[in-house]
This record gives structure tokens, sequence and C-alpha cells, in this order.
């Protein structure tokens, strides 16, 4: 990693080579942050009056620990100081307070990481917030992380895919709350009195997602039989190509949420709607990424090939898996882009073995797309009900609803003098079910996909895989 120095408030050169999480403060930091956390409720406070509950005085020594580290910490890291100082008065507030709910406003409005994206870069992050797909209470968490902004992809954002607000990210270390399976982090879950006008920055984790993705893809390419072209094969084996990967794929799908023919802003804001518009706008904005890096490497582009498959192989083998049945949005869109593919003879099981027709997936991939931002551009001039139902038109198109379902039914299963939002009541928690060949897979997988909870790049698989 390249050297970066930056100037502390003495003017002094402090290297982000010299890593947070080797000074004894982290240490400290972490585990007096794990005891914090054993403490608080799900909304982050403290109840000094619950069965068990420490001494007051006894969290207010810990907490002078957690703030003991964090200023002890904080002059490897000037480009934070604001920050940090804001941190500690968030911390001290919180104890004057007698443990409340926590409110963590000042703090999170004096935190800027998309201001300075450097590569390399280190923070230091510690906010009381729930860790999506992770911990669903907002407990306390610390966190550092480094910034993944390489030249080539600071020149694409620049010039090509605007999203100012994108942050690249990679672990250096954490705790408990994203020891999950939480890549994520997002100022949406932080505790505060109340929410800032906007946000200026969200981060994912790389180097968890391509750790993830390496394990779950070759664990599946090996069950299914799938050979692979050599390039594709090196890709899988290479923790530090994938991170590439995806941190492109990344910047081009969160940025697609605001872009293109949209019935007004479908994802951005909360509203009650199926959990299959969900599906259909994370997969637009997946196969968006696909679509571009189509054209990436037409450029001539080294990564425009790798988010393909990147995107083909999480997408059709990962989410249709991971998690619960419950309104799975995520695993809906993969299921929707396995049967797309298989339809159009892209990818056949046959004699026990997948086959893919790598030549002709970009192109009917593409058709995916197209389908979808066509539903999105007529559903412009459509009322809500009806371009629901069309949504739903489409996806079982290829996928079989659920026997017992109203909405498969048509609209005159439903009692359609009541508002759209109770309509969604009708719906199944698993309205699309798994066919028979991911019944199959889970069993193959599900144990594959369980051990990726908190991976990161330290626990990348190292095994060779032969290609064909």
């Amino acid at each position: 990693m390249t050297e970066i120095l930056v100037q502390d408030v003495t003017g002094g050169g402090i290297s982000t080579d010299a890593r947070v999480i080797d000074h004894p403060a982290w240490p400290e930091l972490k585990n007096a942050v794990e005891e914090i956390r054993a403490w608080q409720s799900a909304d982050g406070s403290i109840d000094f009056e619950a069965e068990d509950a420490p001494a007051r005085s006894r969290v207010e020594l810990t907490l002078d620990r957690v703030v003991a580290a964090v200023e002890q910490l904080s002059p490897l890291l000037p480009h934070d100081a604001a920050y940090h100082r804001a941190l500690v008065s968030d911390l001290r507030k919180w104890a004057e307070s007698g443990f409340a709910v926590p409110d963590f406003l000042d703090a999170l409005l004096a935190f800027h990481p998309a201001a300075d994206r450097v590569d390399g870069l280190q923070h230091l992050v510690l906010f009381p917030m729930y860790t999506q797909n992770g911990n669903p209470d907002r407990n306390l968490e610390a966190v550092v992380l480094r910034m993944v902004w390489p030249e080539w992809l600071a020149d694409l954002e620049r010039t090509r895919y605007d999203n100012p607000l994108f942050c690249g990210i990679t672990f250096e270390d954490f705790t408990a709350g994203y020891d999950t399976n939480s890549a994520v982090l997002f100022p949406e879950t932080i505790a505060v009195r109340e929410a800032p006008e906007r946000f200026t920055w969200g981060g994912i984790f790389c180097d968890r997602e391509a750790a993830r993705f390496r394990k779950v893809t070759g664990a599946a390419v090996d069950t299914l039989g799938i050979e692979l072209p050599a390039d594709i094969a090196a890709m899988i084996e290479d923790q530090e190509r994938c991170e590439k990967a995806f941190v492109l794929w990344d910047m081009v799908h969160d940025r697609t949420h605001s872009h293109g023919d949209l019935p007004f802003d479908p994802f951005m804001i909360k509203q009650r709607q199926p959990f299959w518009m969900y599906g259909l706008e994370e997969l637009r904005c997946d196969l968006t990424a696909f679509k571009e890096a189509v054209k990436l490497e037409a450029e001539g582009n080294t990564h425009g090939r790798d988010v393909q498959y990147a995107v083909l192989f999480d997408r059709m083998f990962r989410f249709p898996l991971s998690g619960d049945r419950n309104r799975n949005y995520d695993g809906l869109g993969g299921q929707l882009l396995f049967a797309y593919l298989h339809k159009h003879d892209v990818v056949r099981w046959t004699d026990n073995t997948l086959k893919i027709d790598w030549q002709r997936a970009p192109e009917v991939t593409n058709q995916l797309c197209a389908e979808i931002e066509k539903l999105y551009r007529d559903g412009i001039d459509r009322p809500k009900l009806v371009h629901w139902f069309k949504a739903y038109e489409l996806v079982s198109t290829y996928l079989a609803p659920h026997p017992g379902s109203k909405w498969a039914k048509g609209p005159d299963a439903l009692d359609l003098s009541l508002p759209p939002r109770k309509l969604v009541d009708d719906v199944l928690p698993d309205e699309f079910p798994l066919s028979m060949f991911f019944e199959a897979l889970a069993k193959k997988l599900k144990g594959v996909i369980a051990d990726t909870k908190g991976i990161t790049a330290a626990g990348a698989p190292r095994t060779e895989r032969a290609a064909a």
C-alpha cells in the first residue's frame, strides 16, 4: 500500500501505515466498548433498574476508558480530529444523560470520510448503531477501516459515474456487531435525535464482499461442476482482484438508485411496497452495473469482465440461499436472474452439471436489465397498484408463485377498495418459493454461506482450482 503522509496539528508528518490497531489503545478501546455493549438495551440506553444491571459508577469508569483510548488514537488520524472531538463530547453527554437513548448527531455531522477519499487512509469510527444484516440493536460499535480509492476508480467516478458520497472501504478490526454478515457502514443506522437534512457518505466493505463471494462461488463451482474459463478461475482465486471488482460494482450500483427512468424515487424513501418491488430495484441496480461493465470491457478496462462475473455468480449462487425466506427481496432478485438465464438457455442443468454459455451471458443478462428498465419507464404513467401488478407479472413470467398466493390470482382476488399499502398484507412471506434446483443446492451451500459470517480478507480461501 502506498504510504500516505498527513499533517497533525503541530505540523509533523504522520504515516497512515502506522496502523491504528497496532497501538495499545486499540485493544483497550475495543474491550471497553464490548463491555458497554453487553449492558445496552435495544435502543442503546442502559437500564440500571434491570436485573443484573451494572452500577452506574462502573459504566462511567468504562466510558472513561473509551474516551481515553479515543484521545490516544486520534493523533494517528488528524484528518478525523474534529470528528473525534465531537465524538468525545457526545460520549460525555451520554453519560450526563444517565445513559439514556444515545444521541450522536453532533459526531455524525462532524464525520466526512467522502470529503477526503484517499486510497489507504485510515478511520477510527465509533457510534451507537445497528449493523445492517448484523446486529439489529443500536449498540456501541467501534471499527477501524481503510479507504479504497485507487486512481483508476477515482478517475471513473470523476469522469463517468459521479458518486460523491460513495466510500469503498476495508476492515482493519471491529467490535461484535461487525462479526456478522454486515458489509456496510451507513449513517442512517446511527442513533441520533433527528435525521440530518442530508447524508454525506456511505461505506461498503469490499473486502468482506470479495471474501464471501470467493468462498461461496468456489463451493458452487465445485458442487455444480462448472467449467470456468481460465481468466474467471484466476479471478476467483485472487482476493485483491475481487475487491477491485466489488468496489467498482458497488459504486455504480449505489448511484443507480437515483438514475434512470424512475417512477418517482422507487427505493430511497420510506414507503410500503410488496417485497418484489424492492427485489426488482436492487436487481436493476446490479444489472446496470453489469451493463456498464460490459461497456468497460469492450473499451479495454481490465475490471469490466470481473464485475460481470461477480454480479452473475453472487446473484445466482449466494443471494437466493442467504437469509430466511421472509420477504427476502435480494434472494428473489437472484432467483429471477438465474431463471431468466435458464429460460434463455444461457445456463443449463444437465447430467448433474451446470453448463454456462459464456458468450451469450452478457447479451441475455442485458436483456433482463432492459425488461426491468421498460417496466420502470412505463410505470411513470401507471397508478401505483397497476405498476405493482405489472411488476408481479414480470417476475411470475420466470418464477412460479406460491400456489396459495392471492396476488397470483389477480386483482379479483384482492379487496381493491383498500389503499395499496393495505394490500401488501396479502403478500405471502415467501411469495416466490425456491425451485427444486435451489432447494437441492441450499443443502450443499447453506453451511458454506453460514461460515462466511464475519469473514474478511484474512479469512478468504487460498485453495487452487483447476480452470477449464
